[in-house]
């Protein structure tokens, strides 16, 4: 068994809870499953957000997934880079795996595949 990160990024469209919620949900959702993840293998699950979106805190989502209520998970603010990508919010998920590290899947949503296109789903899948 491994310890890895398993990385995810997504954007939204408006700084508002419905959506944070929204895209937070899809974005680790999708993490869930394309690594076959389950609630006991997560050390930690670290979230950022810039500083143009505070409507919400995106970690709550995680509480809402069935199993995944003692997984811990802290939020925290994205550096403020200057042409930096904005209303983005990013993922590290920490979990322990018998995957290889070429065989974690990193997912990339909306405008955030523009951050990692050597890594998203829609690349890979093309290949």
């Amino acid at each position: 068994m491994m310890i890895r990160g398993i990385r995810g990024a997504t954007t939204v469209e408006q700084d508002t809870d419905k959506d944070i919620t929204a895209k937070t949900t899809q974005l680790i959702g999708e993490m869930i499953t394309e690594n076959d993840i389950k609630p006991e293998q997560v050390v930690q699950i670290l979230i950022s957000a810039t500083s143009d979106i505070h409507a919400a805190f995106p970690a709550k989502v995680v509480r809402t997934f069935d199993g995944w209520q003692h997984v811990p998970v802290m939020c925290m603010q994205e550096m403020d880079v200057e042409h930096g990508l904005k209303k983005c919010i990013r993922v590290m998920m920490t979990v322990q795996t018998e995957k290889r590290q070429d065989e974690v899947r990193h997912i990339y949503l909306e405008n955030a595949v523009s951050l990692r296109p050597d890594l998203s789903l829609t690349k890979k899948t093309e290949l």
